[in-house]
C-alpha cells in the first residue's frame, strides 16, 4: 500500500500515469574483504532468493564506480513485490530466512537491506506528457 492508500499497478497523480508500481527490498553489498568468493557462491543466493514466494522480478547491478559521496558498493541487487506486505511476507518465510542466512554468510554481513516503493513509467509516455506541457505554453 502507497503512502495515501494508492496501490496497485496503475497511479495517478497530477495527469501523469504511473505504470509498474511495485515495492522492492534493496541490498547493498559492501566491498567485501574476499569479493572473489563472495562472487563464487553470490549464485548460490540467487537460488536461493529466486525461491521467495510473491517474488514478481530480480536486478543485480555491479558498481564499477561511485560518482560522488561518501558510500560504497559492491552490488546492488533489487527484490522486486507487489506490496510491502507480500515482501515481508516472503523474508519471513522460510524460503526468506534461509536466503538471508545465506546472505549473511556469504557477505560476512557486509549489506544494508532497504524497502521502498517502486514506480516506473517508460519513456514514451513521460514524452508523450512532456509534449503535452510544452504545447500549453504556447
Amino acid at each position: 500500500m502507497r503512502a495515501g492508500g494508492v496501490s496497485g499497478a496503475l497511479l495517478e497523480s497530477a495527469n501523469v500515469i504511473i505504470r509498474d508500481f511495485m515495492y522492492k527490498l534493496v541490498i547493498l553489498v559492501e566491498p567485501q574483504d574476499h569479493s572473489a568468493e563472495f562472487d563464487r557462491r553470490w549464485p548460490e543466493f540467487l537460488a536461493a532468493a529466486e525461491r521467495l514466494p510473491g517474488l514478481r522480478r530480480e536486478v543485480t547491478s555491479h558498481v564499477d564506480r561511485v560518482l560522488s559521496g561518501a558510500m560504497s558498493a559492491h552490488m546492488i541487487h533489487e527484490l522486486y513485490f507487489d506490496s510491502l506486505k507480500a515482501a515481508g511476507a516472503a523474508m519471513a518465510s522460510p524460503e526468506g530466512q534461509a536466503a538471508g542466512t545465506l546472505l549473511q554468510e556469504i557477505s560476512g554481513g557486509k549489506v544494508t537491506l532497504m524497502l521502498g516503493d517502486h514506480a516506473q513509467d517508460d519513456l514514451a509516455h513521460i514524452r508523450k506528457h512532456a509534449e503535452k506541457s510544452t504545447e500549453g505554453n504556447k
